[in-house]
């Protein structure tokens, strides 16, 4: 007979959780267990309900009905002052930091050590580095955050809980800006945290980080539980299917390609930032039609000014780009549009979509001056509504509503409409920028059998994208950005994800393969 439950048997006992907002069900009778010195994923889709079962344990949001239980007993949190105050701490995908503030400064901002009503810095700085050492999260105390790189700002944050002596740590998407050295370096910390006792629920998409550094994994689907899993007795195939409900391709299945003619030339191009400092220096590299060009790297380097001065976003201010044989350098957005630029950007809501317009609108962005929906310079409505109709059922976008505002579509299927009318203005080039960012698994499947879809139809392809695995699986080749310049041109038959890595941190690909040689 099976013993009864009893809460003191785990460090997190989240039971019977249910959390509804207006029209949404987000959280249907949950229960989630987490076991005192474990590294326990929760996986699922955007909307599967993770985000908002942790929020409710970090005291952000409140349960309608259920318990939640921390080292067997029972809590009513009402904000997440009274989480930390039960041992558990909360980092999260963007880092809550103060840049001109050193790292001692912000680990223990809020907790400051007194002595009377002065601050204690010494004392701070003594605490902090005692903390560092013993847990190996070795940081340089007096470095302004602005100063380190985003591997340590991230062990601040890791710090930040610890000093607030948490016992029990939430990571959303802890790997989302980290170059490969810097992700395994992060799961020997978590490996490290396990060993002294703390217990981590961990965040994530990515099926093979799940595999390398969990010990057991909750899937929702749907607002629901669908499966409860001991990592070493599944595999990422399972994981995914009990995340979408159907079998996924995991893996992208890439024909060999023979790209055509040079459509794209970029030469010495230099690019300013918002800051009027140079964000691209020179860079250099071109992209034939029916191939997939890709640029790699860790975010803030130089990418999305490049991107934006190939899409009529921002002015180069040295340097040339052609297209089809033509200088288009500095050209407005809408002229590159005519000579058969697209451009998927990286924030859809921010570049993409007009949230607020109804997708029919939405649909037609940067052509709706053109026919067939533009006519003696009056829309035609019902030439606008036909054809989102047939592009929604082409393209899988949901629900088919054209008249609906596009801020009622889930982010995925936003996505699709941006891509949906990207790809049909049958572009010669087209910018792809971080695709996939914040998808789930059966959308990102959806993205990349659409980017492929492109390259066997001729068009020249430029994907931008920090997740290394995607650059990889889709380009046939990449460029690896750094600090604004290019650190090498590789193939991704002919390169290791810890070469890549290298080179996203500085090292040129001369130098990385004379590193490999030698050891």
């Amino acid at each position: 007979m099976e013993r009864e439950f009893d809460p003191r048997d785990y460090a997190v006992a989240m039971v019977g959780i249910t959390k509804q907002f207006p029209g949404v069900l987000a959280n249907d009778n949950v229960t989630l267990l987490v076991r005192k010195g474990e590294i326990h994923a929760v996986v699922g889709e955007n909307g599967a309900g993770k985000t908002t079962l942790m929020n409710q344990l970090y005291g952000l949001l409140r349960p309608d009905s259920g318990k939640i239980y921390v080292f067997g007993r029972e809590l009513n949190l009402k904000g997440p002052r009274d989480a930390i105050n039960a041992g558990i701490g909360m980092v999260h995908q963007h880092f809550m930091l103060v840049d001109n503030l050193t790292v001692a400064e912000n680990i223990v901002l809020g907790s400051e050590t007194r002595r009377g009503v002065i601050f204690d810095l010494r004392q701070a700085r003594m605490r902090v580095k005692e903390l560092s050492e013993s847990y190996g999260l070795m940081v340089d105390v007096d470095a302004k955050i602005e100063d380190i790189p985003v591997g340590m700002q991230q062990r601040v944050e890791i710090l930040k809980t610890l000093y607030r002596g948490a016992e029990i740590l939430i990571l959303d998407e802890p790997t989302a800006v980290l170059t490969p050295q810097e992700t395994e370096e992060l799961f020997e910390i978590l490996r490290k945290l396990r060993e002294a006792g703390k217990t981590i629920i961990f965040i994530t998409h990515k099926l093979n980080e799940v595999m390398a550094v969990t010990d057991r994994v909750t899937v929702m689907r749907q607002g629901k539980v669908t499966g409860n899993l001991i990592t070493k007795e599944t595999n990422p195939r399972e994981i995914a299917r009990l995340m979408v409900g159907r079998e996924v391709l995991l893996r992208v299945e890439k024909q060999p390609n023979e790209p055509d003619d040079v459509v794209v030339e970029v030469e010495d191009l230099w690019v300013k930032d918002n800051r009027n400092l140079d964000a691209v220096k020179g860079v250099s590299f071109y992209v034939r039609a029916g191939e997939i060009v890709g640029i790699a790297g860790v975010a803030g380097n130089g990418q999305t000014e490049l991107v934006e001065a190939l899409t009529g976003l921002r002015k180069a201010h040295k340097g040339k780009y052609m297209l089809l044989g033509q200088d288009v350098t500095n050209l407005s957005a809408r002229e590159l549009r005519l000579r058969g630029l697209a451009h998927i950007p990286e924030d859809r809501h921010k570049y993409g979509l007009v949230l607020d317009f109804p997708n029919y609108y939405n649909a037609i962005l940067g052509r709706h001056d053109q026919e067939p929906f533009c006519r003696s310079s009056f829309l035609d409505h019902d030439v606008i509504l036909k054809y989102t109709k047939e592009l929604f059922e082409t393209f899988d976008v949901r629900p088919r509503i054209p008249e609906m505002p596009s801020a009622n579509l889930s982010g995925g299927n936003q996505q699709k409409l941006v891509v949906a009318r990207e790809m049909s203005s049958r572009p010669k080039f087209i910018v792809i920028s971080q695709p996939t960012r914040g998808l789930d698994i059966g959308a990102i499947e959806y993205i990349h059998k659409t980017i492929l879809r492109l390259r066997d139809e001729n068009v020249a392809v430029l994907l931008v994208s920090m997740e290394l695995d995607e650059v990889m699986s889709l380009s046939d080749r990449i460029y690896v950005m750094y600090e604004g310049r290019f650190t090498g041109e590789v193939r991704p038959e002919e390169v290791t994800l810890e070469e890549m890595g290298l080179m996203m941190a500085g090292h040129t690909w001369e130098e990385v393969r004379g590193t490999v040689a030698t050891r």
